[in-house]
Formats: C-alpha cells, sequence, structure tokens
C-alpha cells in the first residue's frame, strides 16, 4: 500500500459536512469529495459530551491531534477519498462547526458561532496531518485493522464489518445497529450490548449463524452480497417472539443476555404456559436457596430438572454443624455411623464416625421437591453418599 503525507485545514475536511443525527454518522467533508464514515467504518462513539468536547479543547489549545490517514479510492464518478483512520476526530470537528453541540470555554457554554472570531478562526485553520493511501481492499482493510489497535478498540464485530462490508452489512447495521430504532428499547431487556458498537447486530448475527451450524464470519462471508437481511431479521425475531410469549413481560434484569438464540433451538417446539410459567419465575426469583437466578429460565425451559443451574445454596455454616453434632452424638449412643446411609448398611464404614469436612449437607426432602433449607430438613452424609444421592 503507498501512503502520501498530505496537510489539510479543518476548514477544508469539514466544509461540505453532513451528520445524520439518525445514524449517528458523519458522511461526507471536502466538499462531498471525502468520504467520512466508509461502510467499514463504526458508527459515531465520541457522542458522549466527553470525547468530542476534548477534540475541540486540543484543537483550540494548538494541541495535535494525531496522525489522519485517508484512502484514495481511484473513483472518478464520486467522492474520491474515504476516512481509514480519525474518523471519530473529524466527525467530532465537522459536528461542532456545524452547531451540534457546545463547549464550555472561558467559563461559558459556547457553540462554534457564539466564539469570538479569532477562536472560530483557529479552529478552522488548524491543520490535520493526513497520509493519503492507495492499494487493494484486501490491504486497505487488513491496514484498517492494524491502525485501529490503539485509542478506543475496534470490537469484533467493528473489525468483522470493515472485512465483510457490502449491502448486506449496509442492510444489517441500518436495523441492528441504529439506536433511534423504536424496537431497540424491546430488545434491550433481553440482548445485551451498545447499539452504536455493533453489539445487537453480533447477537443477531450469532444466532442465525449457529442455528444453521456456522461461526459470525462464515455466514457473513456468505451472505455479503446479499441486498436484503430477511433472513437475519425473521430469526431475531422469531427469538424475541418466543422468549416474550414464554416469558410474559414485564422482563426481569437476569434475562438479559442470557443465550436466547441456544434455548430457541432447543427447546422452540416444546409447549408451554405462561401464567404458570411466569408464576414459577417469581417463586424461583424470590427464593432465597437460589443462588444463581439467571439460570432459572434455563432450569424451567428443561423441566426443572437441572438444578446445578440454579446453584442452590444449601445450608449455613451453623446449621451445618449443628446437624453433625445432633447426628454424631445418636450415632455414638447406638453404634452407628453418624452417616444415616453408611449406618442403614453392611459395609465396613457401617459404624464410622466422619469428621465434618468429611461429610456434606444433604436435603432429606429435596429442595427441588419443595424441602426447604432448615435444621429439620437437614442431614449430614458422608461425601460418597451425598454425591450417590446427587439431586438436592
Amino acid at each position: 500500500m503507498k501512503t502520501e503525507l498530505k496537510r489539510y485545514t479543518v476548514r477544508e475536511v469539514t466544509e461540505g459536512f453532513l451528520y445524520s443525527e439518525l445514524e449517528a454518522k458523519g458522511l461526507y467533508g471536502l466538499k462531498g469529495d471525502l468520504v467520512v464514515q466508509p461502510e467499514y467504518q463504526r458508527n459515531y462513539i465520541y457522542g458522549d459530551g466527553k470525547k468530542d468536547v476534548a477534540v475541540i479543547e486540543s484543537v483550540l489549545k494548538g494541541y495535535p491531534l494525531g496522525l489522519i490517514y485517508f484512502v484514495d479510492t481511484g473513483d472518478t464518478t464520486g467522492p474520491r477519498l474515504e476516512v481509514l483512520d480519525g474518523q471519530q476526530r473529524i466527525t467530532s470537528l465537522g459536528r461542532f462547526v456545524t452547531g451540534k453541540f457546545a463547549i464550555v470555554w472561558n467559563m461559558r457554554e459556547q457553540t462554534f458561532s457564539s466564539l469570538p472570531k479569532e477562536l472560530q478562526e483557529t479552529i478552522l485553520d488548524a491543520e490535520l496531518l493526513v497520509y493519503e493511501c492507495s492499494g487493494t481492499e484486501a490491504e486497505i482493510k487488513e491496514w484498517f485493522q492494524t491502525i485501529n489497535i490503539s485509542g478506543v478498540p475496534l470490537t469484533k464485530q467493528e473489525l468483522r464489518n470493515a472485512v465483510y462490508s457490502g449491502p448486506f452489512v449496509t442492510a444489517a447495521k441500518a436495523e441492528f445497529s441504529n439506536s433511534a430504532n423504536a424496537l431497540q428499547n424491546k430488545w434491550s431487556a433481553y440482548v445485551k450490548g451498545e447499539p452504536k458498537r455493533q453489539e445487537v447486530l453480533e447477537v443477531a448475527l450469532d444466532w442465525v449463524a449457529s442455528s444453521k451450524g456456522q461461526d459470525i464470519d462464515g455466514y457473513m462471508a456468505a451472505h455479503r452480497t446479499d441486498t436484503d437481511i430477511a433472513e437475519l431479521k425473521t430469526y431475531f425475531t422469531s427469538v424475541i417472539d418466543w422468549v416474550t410469549s414464554v416469558f410474559t413481560p414485564p422482563a426481569d434484569k437476569t434475562m438479559r443476555g442470557q443465550e436466547w438464540g441456544d434455548l430457541y433451538e432447543e427447546h422452540h417446539h416444546k409447549p408451554y404456559n405462561a401464567a404458570t410459567v411466569s408464576k414459577r419465575v417469581t417463586e424461583l426469583l424470590h427464593d432465597p436457596a437460589v443462588g444463581n437466578s439467571r439460570g432459572i429460565y434455563e432450569f424451567i425451559l428443561g423441566g426443572e430438572e437441572d438444578t446445578k443451574l440454579l446453584n442452590v445454596r444449601l445450608f449455613d455454616d451453623k446449621t451445618k454443624r449443628a446437624a453433625y453434632k445432633r447426628q454424631t452424638e445418636e450415632a455414638e449412643q447406638e453404634g452407628v455411623s453418624n452417616c444415616p446411609m453408611c449406618a442403614i448398611g453392611h459395609e465396613s464404614r457401617s459404624a464410622r464416625i466422619y469428621k465434618l469436612s468429611e461429610m456434606e449437607a444433604d436435603h432429606v426432602s429435596a429442595w427441588s421437591e419443595g424441602g426447604s433449607s432448615e435444621l429439620a430438613n437437614c442431614q449430614m452424609l458422608c461425601k460418597p453418599h451425598n454425591a450417590a444421592k446427587g439431586n438436592r
């Protein structure tokens, strides 16, 4: 890949700047000859009230903004250049000079137009050091990944979007990476992630790819030139609709970020009574014996058989010691083992008195069958017998 160092002013780079509030994209600069956010670039993430302000303050103080990279596309009919690195900084500059946000300067909140004329000129005349690069698509995207290892790191999905850019990525980002999409609020109850950082899109792709025995990269490669995302949207919607039909809203916070795609594949063909499920979820969420409330949903979907999913809390140390003391005293009087299961056997350990450290607490009546975690329902078993009993 070839590079040539050039100098541009902020005035030149932001001339003709256009910003889409809906998509959080800075689209054009250099009078339309520069694409500020090519398809492989992530959405604008500096709009947090801090980083974008820091960019403007740096320029006003005369600090350099670091190297910026443009790519010469060789296009003779449209924009000739694309931003390879520096999109966030350029977008901050463009948004400020077009009045999209204000900064506090000299103890006053100032937009670009309210700054003194000399400060406006300071910003517009500030020089940006830009390397203009040219090369093959593969070279450009490899370089894009290399130079983005510093600053705010690219997410895995942002890198995938760069590698597999095309009409499919364009349509997928419009649906799943747009924070203004009204459906994002519904999705956020079940999907963990920031739309602008491509995390919702990553989940959607993972679900549909996994259903076909693929990984995300394989799926994106296969669909790169698709002009629509019908399959992706349909599958994602099917999973969300299934979840909301089985576990009726409002959703508990523990539902966010579950492996819903895998659970859908395994259980969506089974019938569930939503009212019964809702009641059971509430019971388990308020059960003090449940140590892992995030496992409730898979536990219920699986017929409440795998109690390990709930990390059921057994008995506290005080209860264990009391049960051990009671059993040991009774066993010594009767000349049998203090493990009830050993005591009823005809084995060499049937009269053995175990140390507390050699025993584990067990529900006499299993927790899964309604047994409580109180002393009256606690028995101490030797570790081999407790492991053999299994069901808590």
